[in-house]
């Protein structure tokens, strides 16, 4: 599997330094230049993955998300969201799902969008109201998207604290093998961007394999958390992976492999 295209790896090296999750907005509706982009770009991931898509709800998303602990932690003051949905038939839709999601949050920043992946805190059954899922399909993850204010709340700011207490690990620590200097610099690149991936309370549940022309991915364990499949966050660190190997010149392609393993990254 190989879907980044030239033109994205740029700006979505530099989207993922700029992207952090906000979960409060400031009630402006996202512009119809901005909303064309994001529907033309969600049909090209479409289009260039089997077993998931994306589909981009441009509406009122107040019943859709719900709270951490009653009404603390909603998204607030978003004028569209965007669901992430997966053919449950799919051995790979979990990494699937995080591959095609990140990459679209990654180009809704870089048009100054902002988003927060949210995978256990919304009601599925008022997702399935708004567009239509098949029987076999199911709502994985959305994402609210809107324009954010400058200044975090101060609940995001509680937010930000809870998932910072898990520490963020070295690259040492997420790679089995250790670390080792004398690494192409695609790899180091690669390494680095996987390491800064978005995770659910920042948990980062991958490990990495390296060898002289690939990388592969692996869950840390076969035990789930957070409501939110390790596979699917493993799917996200997949993308970035592969944009901070594009950023050095080097392409490759994915290759899925079974639990605990998720895929392997091999240069051409």
């Amino acid at each position: 599997m190989q879907i980044l295209k030239d033109e994205w790896k740029s700006k979505w090296y530099e989207a993922v330094f700029k992207r952090h999750s906000r979960r409060q907005y400031n009630n402006i509706n996202i512009s119809d230049e901005d909303l064309t982009h994001l529907n033309k770009v969600s049909q090209q991931l479409n289009n260039k993955i089997d077993g998931v898509k994306i589909v981009v709800i441009n509406q009122n998303h107040d019943e859709v998300f719900k709270g951490v602990v009653g009404s603390y932690g909603k998204i607030k003051g978003a004028s569209a969201y965007a669901a992430f949905i997966g053919d449950m038939n799919d051995y790979n839709v979990h990494e699937k799902v995080g591959y095609i999601g990140e990459s679209f949050i990654l180009e809704a920043t870089s048009l100054g969008v902002a988003t927060c992946w949210v995978g256990g805190f919304f009601r599925k059954e008022m997702v399935s109201k708004h567009i239509s899922i098949n029987t076999n399909e199911q709502v994985l993850a959305v994402t609210p998207l809107g324009y954010a204010p400058t200044e975090y709340s101060f609940e995001e700011k509680l937010m930000s604290m809870f998932a910072t207490g898990h520490k963020r690990k070295s690259i040492d620590e997420l790679c089995v093998d250790k670390y080792n200097n004398d690494w192409p610099e695609w790899i180091k690149s690669a390494l680095e961007l996987g390491r800064l991936a978005p995770s659910a309370v920042n948990r980062q549940p991958w490990r990495f394999h390296v060898d002289n022309n690939s990388i592969k991915v692996s869950a840390d364990s076969v035990k789930e958390s957070y409501q939110i499949s390790k596979r699917l966050d493993c799917g996200i660190a997949m993308v970035h992976i592969e944009v901070g190997a594009m950023k050095h010149g080097v392409k490759g392609r994915w290759q899925y492999l079974k639990h605990p393993d998720v895929a392997v990254f091999t240069i051409e």
